[in-house]
């Protein structure tokens, strides 16, 4: 964690048109924002989704170069999307929660005149977290993704397990075969990777997760590599459709002999994290961990 270096004067707004229960949240924040006497900028969509009179910018990584904070209103998808598009800017971004679960995103949206209190107030954080490359080719044409939460590749429509041969720095580590395998950065370990069984990862520790989705050799488990380890994915199966994902959404169609090259990214997202907020938390409030009773 460490300490914002500047005021915040300009704030973007960044919301999910989809959602149409945003526009009036974005409208709330947007009053709160003005009333502070703070400038307020949005991206294009954002301000027809919500009538806004304010500054415009023409996407996401604009809106990032003009702004000191980016608040995203969504769900966890709005704020992933957010992350690609403004990767490299290094603008901090705080998400407000319009979905249902919402690890990415902080705030709820009844919370947001206290979160606004504490951004102008200067009672938050920053989180520096890791994003993920693919890199590789498909169908002869180079392939390169960037990923906040998980990178993908899993079977089509068949029903048959694909098989996938991994390496690690260069050494074999098994050929799986299963209906897919994930690999996820630290922040991922709650999304696709907690579902298919992995482990629930801190979003700060230095690690990769590679997990397998459903293989067929009972002994293969979620495993954690260094965040400095080469993943090398080959697609070994024929005639078998194989899909390439990233964040949960598709990429593309892979091949036999297609290689996917995974690594930590040289980008960073910085995530807002308000006073009194942890994991800990988060993981007690989304999860419902109680402990027992007797």
């Amino acid at each position: 964690m460490k300490k914002p270096n500047k005021r915040i004067q300009r704030f973007g707004l960044l919301g999910n048109p989809e959602k149409a229960a945003c526009a009036s949240v974005i409208k709330r924040a947007a009053r709160l924002i003005a009333k502070a006497g703070r400038e307020i900028w949005s991206d294009e969509t954002t301000a027809t989704l919500a009538g806004l009179q304010t500054g415009v910018c023409a996407d996401a990584a604009a809106l990032a170069r003009q702004a000191d904070i980016l608040l995203v209103f969504g769900g966890d998808g709005t704020l992933l999307r957010a992350a690609r598009e403004t990767a490299g800017c290094r603008t901090p971004m705080l998400g407000v929660n319009i979905g249902s679960l919402g690890f990415l995103t902080a705030v709820p949206s009844d919370g947001l005149e206290s979160a606004i209190d504490h951004l102008l107030a200067g009672e938050f954080t920053l989180e520096s977290r890791a994003l993920l490359e693919a890199l590789g080719h498909r169908a002869g044409r180079p392939l390169a993704q960037t990923a906040f939460n998980d990178v993908v590749i899993s079977r089509g429509i068949a029903t048959r397990l694909i098989e996938l041969e991994v390496r690690i720095d260069g050494e074999p580590l098994t050929r799986y075969r299963c209906d897919g395998l994930i690999v996820c950065s630290p922040t991922g370990s709650t999304a696709y990777s907690l579902a298919a069984g992995g482990a629930v990862v801190f979003p700060t520790a230095e690690v990769l997760e590679l997990t397998p989705i459903c293989p067929h050799t009972l002994s293969n488990r979620s495993l954690i590599v260094p965040l400095r380890s080469l993943i090398e994915v080959t697609v070994i199966s024929q005639n078998l459709s194989t899909i390439l994902s990233v964040d949960g959404q598709a990429a593309g169609e892979l091949s036999t002999g297609d290689r996917v090259t995974i690594r930590r990214s040289r980008q960073t997202v910085e995530l807002v994290h308000l006073a009194g907020a942890s994991f800990c938390e988060t993981l007690r409030k989304k999860l419902h961990w109680r402990g027992a009773t007797i």
